[in-house]
């Protein structure tokens, strides 16, 4: 297990918030306090869509979700974004894959605030690592759920690096701190298994 204090301290000194909570409840409570009135755009996000995060902060903002009927462009255009990560290095690195580019894209420009929901099984103990998690086991399990027609949906076992027209693995992005246009960034740590 990793060191969660640590970790947070990393995190910090690299410019985002950090909050760390026992369960999911727990976040999703702290995010529908913290969060009132705003517009929030979600990228895909199986952690969100396990926390009930979509249907648990419409109550009281407006929310955007491509999948529940709006356009990509429509989560992009919201003072907050929400999604997950596909990997935190505990030396302090965020990592994410991304096919349409949408949720990088979100992740690095034009919000107020991007929050980034994590499990603690996302977590790796460093930067190579959690490049590996990101490409050999989120990438071939999301491939798997979306129905992709590549050679690690198959098993969900790895990433064979191929040139298939359905690849998921478009662009992958490495935060190495907070991007200085986005004035608040967030990770929101949770101490179980979310998402892949």
């Amino acid at each position: 297990m990793a060191d969660l204090e640590q970790l947070q301290r990393k995190l910090t000194e690299r410019g985002y918030r950090c909050s760390v909570f026992e369960t999911a409840p727990e976040a999703v409570d702290y995010l529908k306090g913290s969060l009132s009135g705003k517009t929030i755009g979600f990228g895909g996000s199986i952690t969100a869509r396990e926390m009930g995060l979509y249907e648990a902060l419409s109550q009281s903002n407006t929310c955007r979700w491509h999948w529940d009927g709006a356009s990509l462009a429509d989560a992009a255009d919201t003072q907050v974004y929400i999604s997950s990560l596909n990997a935190v290095a505990e030396t302090g690195e965020l990592v994410n894959i991304d096919g349409a580019g949408n949720r990088v894209a979100s992740g690095l420009y034009g919000h107020e605030k991007v929050i980034f929901v994590v499990g603690t099984n996302k977590i790796a103990p460093d930067l190579e690592q959690a490049i590996w998690r990101a490409r050999n086991i989120a990438a071939p399990k999301n491939a798997q759920r979306l129905g992709k027609q590549t050679p690690c949906a198959a098993k969900a076992d790895r990433c064979y690096d191929c040139s298939s027209p359905d690849r998921i693995c478009g662009a992958m992005v490495l935060y190495w701190k907070r991007p200085t246009c986005i004035p608040e960034m967030e990770l929101v740590l949770v101490k179980e298994d979310l998402g892949y």
